[in-house]
Protein backbone atom coordinates (compact mmCIF):
# COMPACT_ATOMS: atom_id res chain seq x y z
CA UNK A 1 0.00 0.00 0.00
CA UNK A 2 1.52 3.51 -0.62
CA UNK A 3 1.35 6.01 1.52
CA UNK A 4 1.65 9.71 1.11
CA UNK A 5 3.50 11.59 4.24
CA UNK A 6 2.92 15.49 3.97
CA UNK A 7 4.70 17.57 6.18
CA UNK A 8 2.87 21.19 7.31
CA UNK A 9 5.24 23.87 9.38
CA UNK A 10 3.83 26.11 11.62
CA UNK A 11 4.05 30.02 11.16
CA UNK A 12 7.24 31.76 9.86
CA UNK A 13 9.10 28.27 8.56
CA UNK A 14 9.12 26.48 5.31
CA UNK A 15 9.51 23.01 4.32
CA UNK A 16 13.50 22.77 5.51
CA UNK A 17 11.67 22.98 9.13
CA UNK A 18 11.45 19.08 8.29
CA UNK A 19 15.03 18.38 7.04
CA UNK A 20 15.70 15.68 9.53
CA UNK A 21 12.35 14.14 9.84
CA UNK A 22 11.00 13.94 6.39
CA UNK A 23 14.42 11.35 5.93
CA UNK A 24 13.74 9.19 8.49
CA UNK A 25 10.42 8.88 6.99
CA UNK A 26 11.22 8.08 3.55
CA UNK A 27 13.81 5.49 5.07
CA UNK A 28 10.55 3.41 6.76
CA UNK A 29 9.15 3.64 2.61
CA UNK A 30 6.72 6.43 2.91
CA UNK A 31 6.45 8.73 0.56
CA UNK A 32 7.02 12.09 1.78
CA UNK A 33 6.43 15.60 0.86
CA UNK A 34 7.05 18.77 2.60
CA UNK A 35 4.80 22.38 1.94
CA UNK A 36 6.02 25.58 2.17
CA UNK A 37 2.48 27.41 2.59
CA UNK A 38 1.66 30.40 0.50
CA UNK A 39 3.14 33.48 1.90
CA UNK A 40 5.97 31.79 3.58
CA UNK A 41 8.32 32.09 0.34
CA UNK A 42 12.02 33.96 1.20
CA UNK A 43 11.95 36.69 -1.32
CA UNK A 44 9.05 37.10 -2.45
CA UNK A 45 8.65 40.15 -4.49
CA UNK A 46 4.77 40.19 -3.59
CA UNK A 47 4.26 43.44 -1.05
CA UNK A 48 0.85 42.88 -0.76
CA UNK A 49 0.73 39.35 0.22
CA UNK A 50 0.32 40.11 3.97
CA UNK A 51 -3.13 41.83 3.34
CA UNK A 52 -4.44 39.00 0.59
CA UNK A 53 -2.98 35.97 1.90
CA UNK A 54 -5.46 33.97 3.94
CA UNK A 55 -6.00 30.47 5.52
CA UNK A 56 -7.74 29.29 2.76
CA UNK A 57 -5.27 29.72 0.36
CA UNK A 58 -2.93 27.82 2.38
CA UNK A 59 -5.54 25.25 2.75
CA UNK A 60 -5.93 24.93 -1.26
CA UNK A 61 -2.16 24.61 -1.41
CA UNK A 62 -2.42 21.58 0.97
CA UNK A 63 -4.75 19.83 -1.21
CA UNK A 64 -2.88 20.61 -4.16
CA UNK A 65 0.10 18.70 -2.62
CA UNK A 66 -2.42 16.18 -1.42
CA UNK A 67 -1.25 12.79 -3.60
CA UNK A 68 -4.26 11.19 -5.22
CA UNK A 69 -3.36 8.51 -6.34
CA UNK A 70 -1.68 7.33 -3.08
CA UNK A 71 -3.84 4.85 -1.27
CA UNK A 72 -3.49 6.54 1.58
CA UNK A 73 -2.74 9.41 2.77
CA UNK A 74 -1.44 11.13 6.39
CA UNK A 75 -1.18 15.26 7.22
CA UNK A 76 1.05 16.31 9.55
CA UNK A 77 0.24 19.98 10.65
CA UNK A 78 2.55 21.64 13.03
CA UNK A 79 1.61 24.90 15.15
CA UNK A 80 -0.71 27.22 13.27
CA UNK A 81 -0.77 24.96 9.99
CA UNK A 82 -3.70 23.28 12.16
CA UNK A 83 -6.04 26.09 11.28
CA UNK A 84 -5.30 25.18 7.34
CA UNK A 85 -5.36 21.54 8.35
CA UNK A 86 -8.57 21.83 9.58
CA UNK A 87 -10.38 23.51 6.59
CA UNK A 88 -8.53 20.78 4.35
CA UNK A 89 -10.53 18.41 6.87
CA UNK A 90 -13.47 20.27 6.39
CA UNK A 91 -13.85 20.74 2.82
CA UNK A 92 -12.18 17.00 1.87
CA UNK A 93 -12.28 14.84 4.61
CA UNK A 94 -12.55 12.21 2.50
CA UNK A 95 -8.74 13.17 0.83
CA UNK A 96 -7.13 12.37 4.73
CA UNK A 97 -6.77 9.43 6.32
CA UNK A 98 -5.44 10.31 9.38
CA UNK A 99 -3.79 13.96 10.60
CA UNK A 100 -0.75 14.07 13.29
CA UNK A 101 -1.34 17.19 14.83
CA UNK A 102 2.49 18.61 16.37
CA UNK A 103 1.75 20.43 19.64
CA UNK A 104 -1.40 22.14 18.29
CA UNK A 105 -5.27 20.74 17.89
CA UNK A 106 -8.16 21.28 15.35
CA UNK A 107 -9.50 24.53 15.57
CA UNK A 108 -13.70 25.14 15.90
CA UNK A 109 -15.33 26.75 13.43
CA UNK A 110 -14.92 30.95 13.85
CA UNK A 111 -12.00 30.58 15.22
CA UNK A 112 -8.64 32.52 14.31
CA UNK A 113 -5.12 32.36 15.59
CA UNK A 114 -5.29 36.10 16.77
CA UNK A 115 -8.82 37.66 15.77
CA UNK A 116 -7.25 41.12 17.30
CA UNK A 117 -4.01 41.22 15.24
CA UNK A 118 -3.60 44.02 13.53
CA UNK A 119 -0.53 44.46 11.59
CA UNK A 120 0.21 43.89 8.44
CA UNK A 121 2.72 41.09 9.52
CA UNK A 122 3.62 38.32 12.54
CA UNK A 123 7.66 38.25 12.81
CA UNK A 124 9.01 36.02 14.60
CA UNK A 125 11.09 38.82 16.74
CA UNK A 126 7.88 39.95 17.86
CA UNK A 127 7.47 36.78 19.33
CA UNK A 128 10.74 36.06 20.44
CA UNK A 129 10.25 36.85 24.18
CA UNK A 130 6.83 35.43 24.75
CA UNK A 131 7.76 31.79 23.09
CA UNK A 132 11.19 32.23 24.95
CA UNK A 133 9.12 32.99 28.38
CA UNK A 134 6.68 30.02 27.86
CA UNK A 135 9.50 27.77 27.23
CA UNK A 136 8.54 27.22 23.48
CA UNK A 137 12.37 27.06 22.71
CA UNK A 138 13.34 24.21 25.19
CA UNK A 139 15.84 21.87 23.88
CA UNK A 140 17.15 24.04 21.29
CA UNK A 141 20.59 24.65 20.40
CA UNK A 142 21.96 27.84 20.10
CA UNK A 143 22.79 26.81 16.51
CA UNK A 144 19.15 26.01 15.94
CA UNK A 145 18.23 29.16 17.38
CA UNK A 146 20.60 31.30 15.36
CA UNK A 147 18.99 28.82 12.24
CA UNK A 148 15.43 29.54 12.74
CA UNK A 149 15.99 33.29 13.05
CA UNK A 150 17.59 32.99 9.78
CA UNK A 151 15.45 30.98 8.06
CA UNK A 152 11.78 32.46 9.85
CA UNK A 153 9.97 34.44 7.23
CA UNK A 154 6.89 36.70 8.48
CA UNK A 155 3.58 35.24 8.69
CA UNK A 156 0.94 37.48 6.52
CA UNK A 157 -1.41 39.12 8.91
CA UNK A 158 -4.48 38.43 6.79
CA UNK A 159 -3.70 34.51 8.36
CA UNK A 160 -3.24 35.09 11.81
CA UNK A 161 -6.66 37.42 12.18
CA UNK A 162 -9.10 35.91 9.77
CA UNK A 163 -11.32 33.31 11.05
CA UNK A 164 -11.98 30.01 9.54
CA UNK A 165 -15.70 29.00 8.38
CA UNK A 166 -16.54 24.98 9.27
CA UNK A 167 -19.38 23.37 8.21
CA UNK A 168 -18.74 19.49 7.56
CA UNK A 169 -18.49 17.08 10.77
CA UNK A 170 -17.29 14.47 8.98
CA UNK A 171 -14.28 16.40 9.78
CA UNK A 172 -14.58 15.21 13.36
CA UNK A 173 -14.41 11.60 12.03
CA UNK A 174 -11.02 11.74 10.69
CA UNK A 175 -8.56 9.89 12.92
CA UNK A 176 -5.90 11.93 14.63
CA UNK A 177 -3.03 11.45 16.55
CA UNK A 178 -2.26 14.70 19.22
CA UNK A 179 1.42 14.53 19.66
CA UNK A 180 1.86 17.11 23.30
CA UNK A 181 5.30 18.49 22.84
CA UNK A 182 4.83 21.55 24.97
CA UNK A 183 2.44 20.20 27.72
CA UNK A 184 1.37 16.70 28.69
CA UNK A 185 -1.24 14.36 27.07
CA UNK A 186 -3.27 15.17 30.47
CA UNK A 187 -3.13 18.69 30.03
CA UNK A 188 -4.04 18.73 26.98
CA UNK A 189 -7.49 17.21 27.84
CA UNK A 190 -7.79 19.01 30.99
CA UNK A 191 -7.46 22.56 28.87
CA UNK A 192 -9.93 20.77 26.47
CA UNK A 193 -12.22 20.46 28.88
CA UNK A 194 -11.77 23.69 30.62
CA UNK A 195 -12.29 25.39 27.21
CA UNK A 196 -9.37 26.89 26.62
CA UNK A 197 -10.13 28.24 22.83
CA UNK A 198 -7.16 26.44 20.77
CA UNK A 199 -7.86 23.11 22.49
CA UNK A 200 -11.86 23.22 22.80
CA UNK A 201 -12.28 21.24 19.75
CA UNK A 202 -10.57 18.33 20.23
CA UNK A 203 -13.62 17.32 22.75
CA UNK A 204 -15.79 16.78 19.29
CA UNK A 205 -13.10 15.30 17.17
CA UNK A 206 -13.12 11.22 17.48
CA UNK A 207 -10.59 8.81 17.01
CA UNK A 208 -7.74 10.66 18.85
CA UNK A 209 -4.94 9.37 19.87
CA UNK A 210 -2.59 11.51 21.99
CA UNK A 211 0.98 11.24 22.53
CA UNK A 212 3.92 12.58 24.73
CA UNK A 213 7.10 13.53 23.36
CA UNK A 214 8.10 16.28 26.06
CA UNK A 215 10.18 18.63 24.57
CA UNK A 216 9.52 22.17 23.08
CA UNK A 217 7.25 23.36 20.73
CA UNK A 218 9.58 22.82 17.87
CA UNK A 219 10.01 18.87 18.53
CA UNK A 220 10.88 18.38 14.40
CA UNK A 221 14.10 20.13 16.01
CA UNK A 222 14.83 18.86 19.21
CA UNK A 223 13.72 15.51 19.06
CA UNK A 224 13.32 14.54 15.13
CA UNK A 225 14.37 10.81 15.34
CA UNK A 226 11.47 10.26 17.65
CA UNK A 227 8.85 12.63 16.37
CA UNK A 228 9.33 10.57 12.74
CA UNK A 229 8.82 7.39 14.81
CA UNK A 230 5.49 9.19 16.11
CA UNK A 231 4.15 9.75 12.45
CA UNK A 232 5.20 6.54 11.08
CA UNK A 233 3.10 4.78 13.63
CA UNK A 234 0.40 7.23 12.57
CA UNK A 235 0.96 6.55 9.39
CA UNK A 236 0.69 2.83 9.84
Amino acid sequence: MSTQILLVPGFWLGSGAWDQVAPALQHRGYEVSALTLPGRHPGDADTDRAARTAPQDQAEAILTALDRDAERRVLVVHSGAAIPGTLVIDQHPELVDHVVWVDTAPCSNGAAMDADFGGDWLTLESAWEQEQEQGSFRDLTVEQLAAFRAQAVPEPGAVVRTPVRLGDERRLQVPGTVVCTSFTAEQYREYAQQGVPFLAALTDHRGLRFVDLPTGHWPMWSRPDELAQVIADAAG
